[in-house]
């Protein structure tokens, strides 16, 4: 068999011809070939990408590739968790390397290659917005070694809203690039190694791998560490060794480094004293963007109003929105059914509130924003006035009252002069002409991207106590 990477460029090409490129994109690209034998190995990141290739182009990629190399060849697919753990087995049994300069065990794998299986996020795949923009430049920076100055980075926000993927996505890049020492690990693996260390007296190998060994260090969920004083001092002084010596560090945590109760007042000192780069709930805009991202990356076409009705009741983190696409497209696979309006309603449900946040907003607030939009009053809306540039803004106003605000139909039409009937009927009439004028999509997306501004300025004085 030629080339592993020349076959399997090869097998691409002749899948280009047959495959919608979002597809192949998706789902063929990713795939890193190797040789297995006389055979074919297809390491996908994961394993759900794994099952979904296998199913879905196992065939077509056999049969290409038996004619790339002009004789059958045997094709196996595995997930990158599970390479990983094939090749450090290997690693553990395989002899090691003779005087004479030969061997006898099987080739080690490259940094690079490693760090593509354990490390499945990248720079590309992190979908940005002005909730994540300076966090994401800051990583890359950092990765990339492009700002000599920035060698520490501290990146804050809650949970499941991206920190952990650039992360990730630093060390994946450091370790192809220039920084190949660049070491990832948890607080909470962190302070085990520590506690370890002390039980085994063997705190030289603990210095040698997180002070000596690493030119950068990643180090995730800092606020583990609070009251646990032992542990913050050798943080504190692991991090003077690493600055001091040229290298970098990244920290991440849900809450600053000041707020995280019972923190040394050094090891906060030091924390600020780099870049805080906080991720925000990312806006309706970003929402969309990550949904057709992910949607588009496992070769799924979302239909517009489907689109509209998640980007519309979801507010919450990233993982909230993943989760749900992955319940509405397994279940559309598994049932052999085109995603819709009611399987869209019904994955909606399946998740229960968690994901769908409690407002904050009254009617009165979404009607100033909408009259403000649309150079009106809030009088003028709730008038009996037929006119086309009163009644749109009056239907867009109920419409996202029903949608940025817990009141119910009949108090929202009632701050309209109206009956609840009015209120049903701009929702439907709003829901229908957003899938045919896309004028109208882009009003609705800036009036909430406004909407969720207000939003999160009233959560934050609420949690606040203001």
């Amino acid at each position: 068999m030629s080339s592993p990477c020349k076959l399997w460029d090869g097998v691409v090409r002749r899948l280009e011809a047959e495959i919608p490129a979002f597809t192949l994109d998706a789902w063929v690209r990713p795939l890193i070939a190797e040789k297995n034998g006389s055979g074919l190995r297809l390491t996908c990141p994961t394993p759900f990408h794994r099952d979904r290739v296998r199913e879905r182009f196992l065939g077509r990629i056999a049969e290409y590739a038996g004619v790339e190399a002009g004789q059958p060849v045997e094709v196996e697919f595995v997930a990158a968790e599970t390479t990983a753990s094939i090749d450090h087995g290997r690693a553990e049994t395989a002899p090691k390397r003779t005087a004479a300069g030969g061997n006898d065990g099987a080739r080690k794998t490259s940094p690079a290659r490693a760090t593509q299986r354990a490390f499945p996020y990248t720079f590309d795949s992190f979908v940005v917005g002005p909730c994540n923009a300076l966090a994401r430049e800051a990583s890359v920076a950092v990765a990339r070694s492009a700002q000599k100055s920035l060698r520490l980075l501290y990146l804050k926000s809650e949970t499941g809203l991206g920190k952990t993927h650039l992360a990730r996505a630093i060390v994946s890049e450091s370790r192809s690039g220039s920084r190949r020492n660049a070491l990832y690990s948890s607080a909470e693996a962190f302070t085990n190694d520590f506690m370890q260390s002390i039980r085994s007296k063997q705190m030289d190998r603990f210095k040698q791998r997180y002070r000596e060994s690493c030119d950068l260090l990643v180090i995730e969920d800092v606020p583990f560490l609070a009251s646990k004083n032992a542990t913050q001092l050798e943080l504190f002084h692991t991090l003077t060794h690493l600055l001091d010596s040229g290298g970098c560090v990244v920290l991440t945590g849900s809450c600053l480094p000041r707020e995280i109760p019972g923190i040394d007042a050094r090891l906060s000192s030091q924390m600020t004293a780099g870049l805080v780069a906080e991720l925000e709930t990312p806006s309706a805009q970003v929402r969309r963007k990550i949904l057709r991202s992910k949607a588009a990356r496992g070769g799924v076409r979302l239909p517009e109003d489907c689109l509209d009705l998640l980007v519309e009741r979801l507010r919450g983190n990233v993982r909230d929105l993943e989760g749900v696409l992955i319940q509405l497209v397994s279940t559309a696979s598994l049932m052999k059914r085109r995603i819709d309006l009611d399987l869209t309603q019904a994955a909606l449900r399946k998740i229960g509130d968690s994901a769908v946040q409690a407002h904050h907003l009254e009617p009165r607030h979404v009607i100033e924003v909408v009259a403000a939009f649309f150079r009106t009053n809030a009088a003028t809306l709730a008038s009996r006035s037929r006119r086309r540039d009163v009644l749109l803004p009056r239907q867009l106003a109920m419409y996202l009252c029903r949608r940025f605000t817990d009141a119910s139909v009949s108090d929202i039409a009632h701050c309209f002069g109206r009956k609840h009937t009015s209120v049903a009927n701009a929702e439907k009439v709003i829901a229908r002409d957003m899938l045919e004028r896309a004028p109208l999509r882009y009003q609705v997306e800036a009036l909430t991207e406004r909407l969720d501004a207000l939003e999160r300025e009233a959560r934050h004085s609420i949690g606040s106590g203001i």
